[in-house]
């Protein structure tokens, strides 16, 4: 039928036109009817090595916001790959639907399968709405991928040491800002507190910070404030409260044009990816109103560091602990760098990585 071919062109072309734009190498849409399954595999740069990045499950309102999404997370563990200094290139993968509904055992070892036909040019771990049963469950079926339990060898879940890296990197920013890293008595407002963010919070506590946390999820947030006392507020409270130290930790985009002039805050430096909405333009405004920005690419990079020490056979958590505290001194050069060159902390950060892909790209082929 006529009408159905160009309607396929048309999808066809404007996706290869965004990879294009975004600078993808390869994207892959994998379904399978008997499981449910519905996921997008993005490879956006492999000059420094294999692409790794962690899978997410989410019920998105539509595949083109999947894809969006996958495209948008994918680039960012590029440069976030880049500048930690690892040899990895940079994909992601989303799968569609509700977390609560589609896990099984064959749904995961179907994915491991699309997975495994890519050769390794993609290595996946855990992501959000995931867990190490589920990698275990994908592990059936391919060596290319890394967060296994410690117990079979594995890293394990690899949120602690992500939520470590922006510690340290908050820690750098308020030095940055305030002139001092102590967090003792700042006001930080922790958005989403899932399995990085309640770690953060453990941190910040133990420092003494007023904290306060939002999350869609109430059971979260009332264990989480029984135990460290922070104070709990609405998700459209947390853009105008009056604090130091804003984290975004849940999903992305929440620096926006909706929210960016409410902000009150002296810092953001939180874990969630793809905190700019446009990365140009409300960067610049975010320097403008004086705002520390430090990159979350550059300060979530803990998790990664994790994922390719075990993949690397250096499964060492002493090591990485001390590899992921260096985001402190990366973070501070960054900031000063930018501040500098007058440019924003995201173009200092992408710079930095963009070299470091483009010197590889002379003496090797990508993977």
């Amino acid at each position: 039928m006529p009408g159905i071919n160009v309607l396929k062109n048309t999808v066809k072309s404007t996706v290869i036109k965004e990879m294009g734009e975004m600078g993808h190498e390869q994207i892959v849409f994998c379904y399978d009817k008997p499981t449910g399954l519905k996921a997008i595999i993005a490879i956006h740069n492999t000059t420094l090595g294999p692409a790794l990045g962690g899978t997410r499950i989410w019920n998105y309102a539509s595949e083109e916001e999947a894809l969006q999404d996958a495209l948008r997370l994918s680039r960012g563990m590029t440069f976030k790959n880049a500048v930690s200094g690892l040899n990895l290139g940079g994909g992601k993968a989303v799968i569609i639907g509700d977390a609560n509904k589609i896990k099984s055992e064959a749904f995961f070892r179907r994915f491991g399968q699309f997975i495994d036909s890519l050769g390794g040019k993609y290595i996946t771990a855990e992501d959000v709405n995931m867990t190490t049963q589920d990698i275990e469950n994908i592990a059936r079926e391919t060596k290319y991928i890394t967060g296994m339990p410690q117990e079979k060898g594995g890293s394990g879940d690899p949120s602690p040491i992500t939520a470590y890296g922006v510690y340290m990197g908050m820690k750098a920013a308020a030095k940055h800002a305030f002139g001092s890293d102590s967090l003792a008595g700042k006001k930080i407002a922790i958005q989403g507190v899932g399995h990085v963010g309640s770690v953060l919070v453990d941190y910040l506590a133990k420092e003494k910070a007023k904290i306060y946390i939002t999350d869609i999820s109430r059971e979260k947030l009332n264990t989480i404030a029984r135990k460290t006392r922070a104070e709990i507020v609405s998700e459209e409270e947390i853009y105008t409260l009056d604090i130091d130290i804003y984290a975004p930790c849940a999903l992305g985009a929440t620096i926006n044009d909706e929210t960016i002039n409410k902000l009150r805050c002296k810092v953001i430096a939180g874990a969630a990816n793809n905190q700019l909405a446009d990365e140009k333009k409300h960067g610049e405004i975010l320097k403008e109103k004086g705002i520390v920005y430090a990159p979350d690419f550059v300060i979530n990079a803990g998790g990664v560091t994790n994922c390719y020490a075990e993949f690397t056979g250096k499964n060492d958590s002493a090591g990485v602990y001390s590899l992921t505290k260096n985001i402190y001194d990366t973070t501070l050069n960054i900031l000063r760098k930018a501040e500098a060159e007058a440019i924003t902390p995201h173009e200092a950060a992408l710079g930095i990585a963009l070299k470091r892909i483009s010197d590889a790209s002379k003496v090797k082929e990508n993977y």
